[in-house]
């Protein structure tokens, strides 16, 4: 198990994490989010005690990893795929590592098999392909057998079938009792591999939950209704009962009509009532992608400017066009962390008011199990005044 305690990292003036705490605990995949310059590398470094914390502390099984005896036969880990001598081969390259750990030479053609690359394993690494590059990294990292494993975009590079490779091997790893912890921005392949969520923006704890409850915190559950095209009469008697039963109703581009306010069986009963005819009545979830976007949009540093591309098109005068609404802005469960002031208190969203499904009220029920995966409260600790997000940047993988 991984377990962080009120973690902060300053660079001189910056500030890359902020007082963070979790924990990623074995048997399950915790997938690690956030936007570009969010401390999520630097978190990882200082897991792997690659970088001292300012303040707090990180331990894997009970232990700094810098007091955990043979290490690297306890945790594997991928960081950076191109972090080896390319003049080497990937063979050579795997049994220096397994020498200075104490490995057996025989466990290098055994990760060699598991990641495909047995038939190349005597070309140099400099000739490899950044799939390949990826793959040697991951046989590093599984080299020793060890129990924790952090994985840092693992996917990267990768074709479709590698990609449903690292899938099936994250969650079989998880199977076995290990602890799984894997940094990735493609939203679509955390959804379908990681159990758990650890979101962190400018450095500080977002969200500490599973995949199902972070999509459903965050986002807005809406019903899909559609009537015959020919008809558009039905449409508009539709909406108007659905308005007057306390629906809320907004028209789609393809003619649907989006439904928040009322339950999928209410909508069908005055479909019924009002002689109706549905073409549809499905029920629309976010995907993780989605609820991801909503809940971090705020915590984002790099964001695109118009291109007007100067001599070709005119820039429009101000007012001409209305300002581009922030998508979930204003609605609840919206938020973002501020940068952490001096003196202030350590990040902590708003508690926005149940709803059911389709906005409508929730029924009365039972209070909830423990979360086993909810965190302390921490003591506040001050910060410095400005605090732009920074983190050590890598260097672009060659293509």
């Amino acid at each position: 198990m991984i377990e962080a305690v009120g973690l902060t990292k300053r660079y001189g003036d910056k500030t890359a994490v902020y007082n963070l705490s979790f924990q990623v605990r074995p048997g399950a995949v915790t997938g690690f989010l956030g936007p570009n310059g969010s401390g999520k590398s630097t978190t990882m470094r200082m897991i792997l005690g690659l970088d001292n914390p300012t303040a707090g502390h990180v331990t894997i099984c009970g232990h700094p990893y810098d007091k955990l005896p043979n290490a690297p036969r306890q945790v594997g880990a991928l960081l950076d795929a191109k972090a080896v001598h390319g003049g080497r081969s990937a063979r050579n390259h795997l049994l220096s590592l397994a020498q200075l750990s104490g490995i057996p030479a025989r466990r290098v053609d055994e990760v060699l098999g598991v990641v495909g690359l047995h038939e190349v394993a005597g070309r140099r690494s400099k000739g490899f392909s950044l799939g390949m590059g990826q793959r040697l990294g991951i046989a590093a990292a599984l080299l020793g057998d060890p129990q924790v494993l952090l994985f840092d975009e693992p996917v990267n590079g990768l074709d479709p079938e590698g990609i449903l490779w690292v899938r099936n091997l994250m969650k079989a790893l998880a199977a076995e009792g290990r602890t799984v912890f894997v940094s990735s921005h493609l939203m679509s392949e955390m959804a379908l591999t990681a159990d758990h969520l650890i979101v962190i923006g400018r450095g500080q704890l977002m969200a500490d939950m599973s995949v199902r409850d972070f999509i459903s915190h965050n986002s807005a559950d809406f019903a899909r209704v559609r009537t015959p095209d020919s008809e558009p009469q039905q449409r508009e008697k539709l909406s108007a009962a659905i308005t007057e039963a306390g629906g809320h109703v907004l028209p789609e581009q393809d003619g649907a009509l989006r439904v928040t306010g009322l339950p999928l069986p209410r909508i069908s009963d005055l479909a019924h009532d009002h002689d109706v005819r549905l073409w549809e009545l499905s029920p629309h979830q976010a995907s993780l992608e989605e609820a991801y976007m909503r809940m971090t949009q705020g915590a984002v540093d790099y964001r695109s400017t118009v291109d007007q591309k100067e001599g070709l098109q005119q820039q429009l005068p101000p007012g001409a066009q209305p300002p581009m609404p922030v998508p979930g802005q204003g609605q609840p469960g919206w938020y973002a962390p501020p940068p952490p002031q001096q003196g202030g208190q350590p990040f902590a969203p708003p508690q926005a008011a149940p709803t059911g499904p389709y906005g409508a009220p929730p029924a009365p029920a039972a209070a909830p199990a423990a979360n086993p995966y909810a965190q302390p409260p921490q003591a506040p600790q001050s910060a410095p005044q400005s605090v732009p997000s920074a983190e050590p940047t890598k260097s672009e993988d060659a293509r």
